[in-house]
């Protein structure tokens, strides 16, 4: 597949987000109100991208960079020579985005709502990247300890999730509205601790070695 970048999300985003949010979620209606979401102070939303484009049938401009120039030039430092990130605006097209990330961060806690991945691209590696970069990210802006829901079924998102550290912490019962399934409650330790952040850049450099030299090149 063609190389993948990941960087925060913009308004003109919104409209696939939404489709690989309907996508990979169906039974969950309506999919999140992204404008409302960016206007979010607590909310935050990361984006893995190709280099495809999509032809724009109008301009649309940026929203403000001036929070994010400087954290996402900290986001730059903590991926290796920006191999993941990029501030980079569009003109006139928009990327194609293959999947999407976002957590809400209150006080020195993260909870992450969503990581979805768009079908055709899924099981390359991507949801793992998302994962790493919304780890790092919450680490910038402070946090202390991610958490987040995931079905009782979904034992490969649990396992991707023990992988990096999650564990089971509850269960909240009944918690899917669309068939009453229960909702494994995980959680971090604290990620800013010198084991997790040594074992998180062991995964890192994992990664990197699986799916970066055929996946993602450095973005400039």
């Amino acid at each position: 597949m063609p190389p993948c970048y990941v960087r925060l999300m913009r308004r003109e985003d919104i409209a696939q987000v939404t489709e690989i949010d309907r996508e990979a979620f169906p039974t969950l209606w309506p999919p999140a109100n992204y404008q409302n979401e960016l206007r979010n102070r607590l909310a935050h939303y990361i984006v893995a991208h190709g280099e495809e484009k999509i032809a724009e049938e109008t301009e649309v401009k940026p929203p403000p960079q001036k929070s994010l120039t400087g954290l996402t030039s900290r986001m730059r430092q903590l991926f290796n020579r920006d191999r993941f990130f990029s501030n980079e605006l569009p003109s006139l097209d928009r990327q194609h985005i293959v999947g999407f990330a976002g957590f809400w961060i209150m006080a020195d806690e993260a909870h992450i709502t969503n990581i979805a991945v768009q079908g055709p691209y899924r099981r390359q590696g991507i949801g793992e990247l998302l994962l790493i970069s919304t780890i790092d990210l919450t680490t910038e802006l402070n946090a202390r300890i991610i958490t987040l829901e995931v079905r009782a079924s979904n034992t490969a998102a649990q396992s991707l999730y023990r992988k990096y550290g999650f564990i089971q912490v509850g269960l909240r019962r009944g918690y899917y509205t669309d068939n009453k399934e229960d909702a494994v409650l995980m959680s971090t330790e604290n990620i800013g601790s010198a084991p997790f952040q040594a074992q998180l850049n062991r995964l890192k450099q994992a990664h990197t070695r699986k799916w970066g030299i055929a996946l993602y090149q450095i973005t400039r």
